[in-house]
Order: structure tokens, then sequence, then C-alpha cells
């Protein structure tokens, strides 16, 4: 209910043109503030007012007013929460670098990680040139009445030292890896000299059995086997110790031996028996016997075509045996009383010395045929062959010389006089 009474209402005016609002009762006393009941409160009639109507329509709005003065700023209220956060705006231009600062202390080495997959294989070089094999060629005689080795410089064929050793040395062996050279004394204490070939002095004797003759030499093992033609056997001696391994029952009258380091075979020439016996080098036992010509003395194996070359003192040939089959393929006539043999691998040459003939026989070892006939000194009894240089030497053990003979062009290109009756020869390659 308003709070304007009728007691409390101004002084009225009578009209009765303008009923009440409210009772509708004409003839009411508008008041005095309005002169229209019908903006005032209830007239004097209803005194009360009833339930308030259905409010009207609401008018139009009026103009606005001016805006009032602004009043004092009120306390700030608490801050409200965040909001998102806008779109990040264009990136500014880059500052100027800033100087370096300090290192800060290495850090601990992390672990290793997994190694990553091989790249791709480069391409292959141009392939270099190939250097000739360097060789020591340097070439020992024994001299047989002299008790003594000469050393001789196979480049200015000349003697660089004479090397005292036991009473009538004859065979010689060389092992060019380990630079050792070993002479076989035939009289008097039966023993191996062994030189050191940098020093040309002996740095070790090895008794043998009786009779000592013929010498081979494995490379590759460092073995060397001794002939003994008195005692029928051969001797094996341990060249890392100087020291006898093994004693191998052969036969008859043992003379030359040489080996094959590929296959580790020993060949054993055994003059009275006219045969070869054949050692296996790893049980150090005889596996089988060939057959050969009437005397055998000298014997040379070539390890590249596997074939064994044997010369048949009484039978003026010598005789091809294969070391795969263990049996003669070939026999090649030569020149009368063949002694010593040797072979040119790279060349596939072999060179007969022919004792009586005073010359030595050159065979091609593909056709098992001589190709040239090269006279030398008197009593041609061992020849030795340098493949690095392809110089040959023949010993004349009735001249006191060898004679150096040219490869390629199969003759005689130096004579050096050496000591008394020489006998053996080994080459250091």
């Amino acid at each position: 209910m308003s709070d304007v009474s009728p007691i409390n209402r101004p002084e009225a005016i009578d009209t009765s043109e303008d009923p009440c609002r409210h009772c509708k009762h004409g003839g009411c006393k508008p008041c005095n503030i309005c002169d229209s009941c019908a903006l005032c409160n209830p007239c004097h009639y209803c005194e009360a007012a009833g339930a308030t109507g259905a409010t009207g329509a609401t008018g139009a709005t009026g103009v606005t007013g001016a805006t009032g003065v602004t009043g004092a700023t009120g306390v700030t209220g608490a801050t409200g929460a965040t909001g998102a956060t806008g779109a990040t705006g264009v990136t500014g231009a880059t500052g100027a670098t800033g100087a370096t600062g300090a290192t800060g202390v290495t850090g601990v080495t992390g672990v290793t990680g997994a190694t990553g997959a091989t790249g791709v294989t480069g391409a292959t070089g141009a392939t270099g040139t190939l250097s000739p094999p360097v060789s020591v060629n340097l070439i020992y005689v024994s001299n047989t009445n002299s008790n003594t080795v000469s050393v001789i410089n196979g480049i200015t064929n000349t003697i660089t030292a004479t090397i005292p050793v036991g009473n009538t040395p004859i065979g010689v062996g060389v092992n060019p890896t380990t630079n050792r050279i070993y002479v076989v004394s035939a009289s008097g204490a039966t023993t191996v000299s062994v030189i050191d070939g940098n020093t040309n002095s002996i740095i070790a004797t090895v008794p043998v059995d009786s009779g000592p003759f013929g010498i081979g030499v494995n490379t590759t093992t460092n073995r060397f086997y001794v002939a003994n033609q008195a005692s029928g056997n051969v001797t094996v001696i341990d060249g890392n110790t100087n020291t006898v391994t093994a004693t191998i029952g052969i036969g008859a009258t043992p003379v030359a031996v040489d080996v094959n380091p590929v296959t580790n075979r020993i060949y054993v020439t055994n003059s009275s028996a006219g045969n070869i016996s054949v050692i296996d080098g790893n049980s150090n036992t005889v596996i089988t016997t060939v057959p050969v010509g009437s005397v055998p003395l000298g014997v040379s194996v070539n390890p590249l075509t596997n074939e064994i070359y044997v010369t048949n003192r009484n039978n003026n040939n010598v005789s091809v045996i294969s070391g795969l089959a263990n049996m003669s393929i070939a026999t090649i006539p030569v020149g009368i009383f063949p002694y010593g043999v040797d072979i040119n691998p790279i060349t596939n040459r072999i060179y007969v010395a022919n004792f009586t003939s005073n010359n030595v026989s050159v065979i091609d070892g593909n056709s098992h045929t001589v190709i040239a006939t090269v006279p030398v000194g008197t009593n041609p009894i061992a020849v030795g062959v340098n493949p690095l240089t392809n110089g040959i030497y023949a010993v004349n053990s009735s001249s006191n010389n060898i004679s150096v003979i040219d490869g390629p062009s199969n003759t005689v290109i130096a004579t050096i006089t050496v000591g008394n009756q020489p006998e053996g020869l080994g080459v250091n390659l």
C-alpha cells in the first residue's frame, strides 16, 4: 500500500470530471499536486487500495538526462580470475647477440650410445706400384778340405766372409725367415753348425748320427732334417731350440734331403736302394717309398707345382715325381753323372749339375725337356738358385770356384774362387 493516506493528503479541489483510477468513483477530490486523480493515490472514498492491477505497457523511454558528476572511486574489489591467454603476437626482431658467458664446468660423460650402422664402403683407390721383393742375396759355400764356409755377396759376386766350421763340411741349409745357416760336418764329431746370418758366427752345434751328408730346411715349421748315410736314418732338429726332436729310420744310404713347406713332406734320396723315402713332417714317419733310377743323389722340390726332381747318377737322367700321387711321371735325359739339382719355382726352371760333363742342364718344368746346357767349371757337384734375382750358382768341386749363371740368358756371368774342394751350397734369399 502507498505511504500517502487521505489524512495526509494536501487540500483537494472538487471536480467530477476525473474519476478515481482506483475505484472509478467520480466526484472525488484530486490532489492539488497533479490535478488529476488518474495520476494520484486512491481517493478518499476508497481510502485503502485494492489489489494492484496488471502493469500497463511501458511507455516510451524519455530523453536521457545529463550525466551527473562522477562519484568518488570505490574501494578496489578483489582481483578476478585470470582470463585465458591471448594469441601470441608476432615475434619481434632478434636483438643483438650478447657477450659469450664463461664456459661452465664440463659435465660427466654420458653412456656411449649404440654403434650406428656401417656406412657404404667407399670406392677402391688406385692400385699402387708393385715394388720388387728385397733379397738378402747371400750365398754360403762349404769347403770340404778347408773346413770353412765362404760367404758370397750375390750383388757384387765377391766373398765377404769366411767362417770356420767343423771337420769336412758338406751339406748346407738356409732358413731365410730366421736368417740361420746350417752346415753339416761329415767327419770327426759329426755335427751341424748353426750360423747366425747377421754376425756370420756359430751360435750352436747340434750332434747328429754317423756319416751325415745332405740337409733340408722347412722354413714354415723351422725344422731341419739331416740325412745320415752310415746310420741309415734322418735326424730331425728343432730350429727354435737347436735340439734333436726325432730320429727316423730310412734305409740304405740316405744322401740328400729337400722339403715341401706347403705340404710338410720331406723327400730323402736312398742312393743304394734306388728310391725316395717320403716323410710326413707332422708324424715324423715314412708314409711311402717311390722307386726312381740307379744311385739317386740329388733331390729338389717345387712347392708351387708339387713336383719333385731326383738325379739318377748311373742313368744320367732325372726322375720327376708327382707329390700328389707319389709316383714317377716323367724321366728326363741330362748330362753324365748328374749330381746336385735345384729349382726356380717362379720360372719353373730346373738346374742339374752334371759332374762328369762339366755343365749344367736347364729343364723346362712345363714340358719336362732340356732347353739349354751351360758349360761351367770342373766337376760341378751342387747347384743353388736365387729365385728373386734369377741367379744360379754352380759349385765346381775340382776347380775350387763357383760359376754364376744368369737365368734369362743361360750364360755364365762370373766365376768366384772359394776354398779347397767346395761341396755344398745354400742361398739366403
